[in-house]
């Protein structure tokens, strides 16, 4: 019986001191951050794929290049806007306050969503003027690169609507501080991507 037990024992799913290395679990942090991270990195690697696709397929005879759509000015304003207020309520939680909270989070998810908006409103103007998703290379690449960064938003989205909610419900900003920070890094580097995607398309 004793053989068998030791065989059948799991040390991994022990908590505390293992060998007076580690107290808790098998990371040093929160699993909701360790599981951003990977997708932070798969995302990366997905954009980098498209954008060397976008330089190779750029060099054949039949592209044509988009004309840059001012309103993309506007809408980088407004995911400038929607990522500063992340910052700043994650700063708010980091110091344990809950005085404009409310303001700063429920303000970074609105310019968000203009933000996706503003993008809708590119995509029909361009549509409107026969720039269609088949009549170019150049015009497919547009609309899968700002749509993919757009359903990336959308899922950023998601789970600051789940953050607001548990505010707008009493939650104190302690029971969100890790929510909200991994959302304003979550947005940072959506932000970092998208400016990457403007220099990329108005430059080409």
């Amino acid at each position: 019986m004793s053989l068998f037990k030791n065989v059948t024992t799991k040390p991994w799913e022990r908590k505390g001191v293992i060998g007076g290395m580690r107290p808790e679990g098998a990371f040093d942090t929160e699993a909701e951050r360790v599981a951003l991270s990977f997708f932070l990195i798969i995302a990366s690697v997905v954009f980098s794929l498209f954008t060397v696709s976008y330089y190779i397929r750029m060099e054949l005879p039949d592209w044509q290049p988009l004309s840059e759509p001012a309103q993309l000015w506007f809408n980088t304003g407004l995911l400038v806007a929607s990522s500063i207020l992340f910052q700043w309520a994650r700063n708010i939680v980091a110091r344990g306050e809950q005085r404009n909270l409310y303001t700063a989070l429920i303000g970074a998810g609105v310019f968000a969503i203009l933000f996706i908006v503003g993008q809708l409103v590119t995509w029909q103007s361009l549509q409107s003027a026969g720039y269609y998703m088949t009549s170019n290379p150049a015009n497919a690449f547009y609309y899968l690169m700002t749509g993919l960064h757009a359903v990336h938003l959308l899922g950023g989205l998601w789970v600051w609507s789940k953050s607001a909610i548990r505010l707008i419900s009493g939650a104190e900003a302690k029971d969100l501080k890790l929510s909200i920070e991994l959302c304003a890094l979550y947005w940072h580097f959506l932000l970092l991507v998208w400016l990457v995607l403007f220099a990329l398309l108005s430059n080409t």
